[in-house]
């Protein structure tokens, strides 16, 4: 074992020949020699482990020349950015994992412009403190219908502040088939309960009516609430009280009327076969005083959480120290302004909020985007030999990010049948490829939906799958 251990090359020499491989991990400018180094030490430390463990069979297995391969895969692996692009095939509009919304090219030009010096809290009038409260909230207000408007980190944050600042002590009433609970197990019941605020459910899980909320109305009420169940549905036997009755009853009792909308939209998508879901100028419209939604879904913009209503109540949340700690960056809010300023012209809007674009594309142009991309793939894959078969079939894509749930847009998928591995072993090659490419597996295949994907990026799922199909040649890997 001792010999085995003084095979080991040293680091020096290690890091010197890495460098020689790669000129590029001798640049100190693309690669930091600390990182380099410690990366290194890592490598031959595992090959410690594995000397002490009985996997290696001779010194010789330690030399440099015979690890340097796996060496410099180590290295390139260790010193990639944590965040990177990826190319997303899998259908899913707003998926969770991927970042939920792409922002448009607008959003994009203005965080680069935010990134440096700007006027986050800078009054350009006077030149002395401003709000960055202020740089969306006239422009949301135009584009909801509201008197006022606030933006916090995220929506979970929204309602959060709402309800600390409005319901704090009291009760809240909510019906019994809102309970939602989101993403990571998050769930409505505890937000309210950090809130300070009281839940009194009311109705049933798939039938509330009026009467329900105005049994439920007592010295201790400070709030009627709707919460719009855009991550799920109930079908069947079902009735819920409309917005504008609920309204009059808040009224009625001079109580205020909360409304998350979850998602939030501001386009009705009715026209592209998914249900008229209300949007926040509707809700607002209808007579709910606080509306609180989420930027990165349906809206298609940066994370953040959107409250629009009533001037009065929007002014109490901004005095609410918890709003300080709630508050959104300098890049968020340039993204956000850039993104609301396309929703000034609904059609240029739909066109250029690359969310609204993938959810609005339709069966044919999607049918005439899978013919482009099987073409280019059958050329490209099999130009040399037979690496995958390649076709088309007719599926369906979803909105994700909770909204529109169980609801199908339809689609043509590109489907791929690889000739050297199975279609699992290609879907995990390919989250090795730089950018990765995700799509699914549908059956006995690996499909790609051309609805996530823009035609500039068809020269990149071209070279990744050529690079994956090639890690897999081996029969051992295609087991």
């Amino acid at each position: 074992m001792q010999n085995f251990f003084r095979a080991i090359p040293a680091v020096d020499a290690s890091l010197a020949a890495l460098c020689r491989a790669d000129k590029d991990l001798d640049d100190p400018e693309k690669t930091p020699r600390p990182l380099l180094h410690d990366l290194v030490v890592g490598f031959w430390e595992q090959k410690r482990e594995d000397i002490r463990a009985g996997r290696v069979a001779s010194a010789e297995e330690l030399g440099l020349e015979v690890q340097l391969p796996a060496l410099l895969a180590h290295a390139r692996q260790g010193l990639r950015p944590r965040f990177r692009a990826v190319l997303n095939a899998t259908g899913v509009v707003v998926h969770t994992n991927m970042g939920r919304s792409v922002l448009a090219e607008e959003a994009r030009q203005a965080v680069a412009a935010a990134a440096g010096y700007c006027n986050l809290e800078l009054d350009m009038t006077t030149g002395g403190r401003g709000s960055r409260h202020a740089l969306v909230e006239e422009l949301l207000c135009h584009v909801t219908g509201a008197e006022a408007a606030l933006v916090v980190n995220n929506n979970a944050a929204a309602v959060l502040l709402v309800l600390d600042t409005f319901c704090k002590g009291g009760e809240v009433v909510l019906s019994r088939g809102e309970l939602v609970e989101i993403g990571g197990s998050f769930r409505i019941p505890e937000v309210m309960e950090k809130s300070g605020a009281v839940l009194h459910e009311v109705g049933a899980t798939n039938r509330t009516h009026l009467r329900d909320y105005r049994a439920a109305i007592n010295e201790n009420t400070r709030a009627l609430m709707r919460v719009h169940t855009s991550n799920y549905r109930i079908v069947g036997f079902h009735a819920a009280v409309p917005l504008p009755d609920l309204a009059a009853l808040a009224r009625e009792h001079g109580l205020p009327l909360i409304e998350d909308l979850g998602s939030g939209s501001l386009m009705d998508f009715s026209s592209c076969g998914l249900p008229n879901e209300p949007t926040v100028q509707e809700v607002i419209a209808q007579g709910a005083d606080i509306a609180a939604f989420s930027g990165d879904k349906v809206l298609g913009g940066p994370q953040a959480g959107i409250i629009v209503g009533r001037k009065r109540m929007v002014e109490a949340l901004k005095r609410n120290p918890l709003t300080r700690a709630l508050r959104c960056d300098k890049l968020c809010l340039s993204a956000l302004e850039a993104t609301l300023r396309l929703y000034l012209d609904p059609q240029r809007a739909r066109q250029a909020v690359p969310t609204l674009r993938m959810i609005t594309r339709t069966p044919k142009e999607l049918a005439r985007a899978a013919r482009t991309l099987a073409n280019r793939l059958r050329k490209g894959l099999n130009e040399r030999e037979n690496l995958c078969d390649v076709g088309l079939q007719e599926d369906v894509s979803r909105v994700g990010g909770g909204a529109f749930p169980q609801y199908d847009l339809p689609t043509t998928l590109v489907r791929l049948r690889p000739t050297v591995c199975s279609p699992s072993a290609l879907k995990a090659a390919l989250l090795e490829t730089s950018p990765p490419l995700v799509g699914r597996l549908e059956g006995d295949a690996f499909c790609l939906d051309p609805r996530t994907l823009d035609a500039e990026e068809y020269p990149q799922v071209l070279r990744v799958l050529r690079e994956a199909l090639a890690l897999r040649r081996s029969p051992a890997a295609s087991l």
